[in-house]
């Protein structure tokens, strides 16, 4: 596997040896005791690890795209980089806040309005009310959702979640930013302004994990890759070299 060194830079992330297990069948749980009893470390038949001997840094100001099939582990590693899930083993260690645009609708309270989820979620995420106001109309003109303000979120359709959910969180002042497929609901003229926006912020230098089965969007924004498969770290690399060896693997 090649790997790219980064240790003469600043790292914000570090992941060492990190590794998490799934079960397949949930209805199984262990019992109180096998979680200590040294037996449960051990693969069942019923588990399986998602992601594991994962290892990588990543420099401030990198943006790096994750390549690979589905249910490979690309979304898994975003969620451990965000602290959402806990790994099993190994580590990952994050300088700085992140902003996730993952699952991105998720947080969002269907029954209310936009305007409340907007106070909500950004307050969730770190921002001052004052924060808020300053920068709800900012918000709201990028969503182009004006007419829909008091419109419980629920009735709102997937393309207008989407803008507003990607308004804003990309309004977080985060160092670290997870996209993942965030622009695969949407029209073209609104995914051309969610280019330029991840543009702004790259230029004003943020770190960004890109997942994206989006060639062009991939080789667009990112200068590295990394490439999972089967739980494992296959390549670590410029990002063409990993499109292309992801290709090569999985071309017909």
């Amino acid at each position: 596997m090649t790997t790219i060194d980064t240790t003469s830079q600043k790292a914000v992330i570090t992941a060492t040896n990190l590794g998490i297990q799934f079960k397949r069948n949930r209805r199984h749980r262990r019992s109180f005791k096998d979680l200590f009893a040294e037996s449960a470390r051990r693969s069942r038949p019923d588990e399986f690890w998602a992601l594991r001997d994962i290892n990588f840094s990543v420099a401030a100001g990198e943006a790096i795209g994750v390549v690979g099939r589905n249910g490979q582990g690309k979304s898994t590693l975003l969620k451990l980089v965000a602290d959402v899930m806990l790994p099993d083993e190994g580590s990952v260690e994050v300088t700085g806040g992140v902003a996730p645009l993952i699952e991105i609708t998720g947080g969002f309270v269907d029954d209310l309005s936009v305007r409340e989820n907007v106070f909500l979620t950004a307050g969730l995420h770190g921002m001052s009310r004052e924060e808020i106001t300053e920068r709800f109309d900012e918000i709201i003109a990028f969503a182009e959702i004006g007419d829909f303000l008091d419109t419980p979120y629920k009735h709102l359709s997937s393309g207008m979640r989407v803008r507003v959910a990607f308004a804003v969180i990309s309004r977080l002042e985060e160092p670290i930013l997870l996209v993942d497929e965030v622009l695969a609901v949407g029209d073209r003229r609104f995914k051309e302004k969610c280019y330029k926006r991840i543009d702004e912020m790259l230029a004003g230098g943020r770190t960004m994990f890109f997942v994206s089965h989006n060639e062009s969007d991939l080789l667009r924004f990112c200068k590295r890759g990394l490439y999972l498969d089967k739980g494992g770290l296959i390549l670590d690399g410029p990002i063409q070299e990993v499109v292309d060896r992801y290709n090569a693997d999985y071309e017909s």
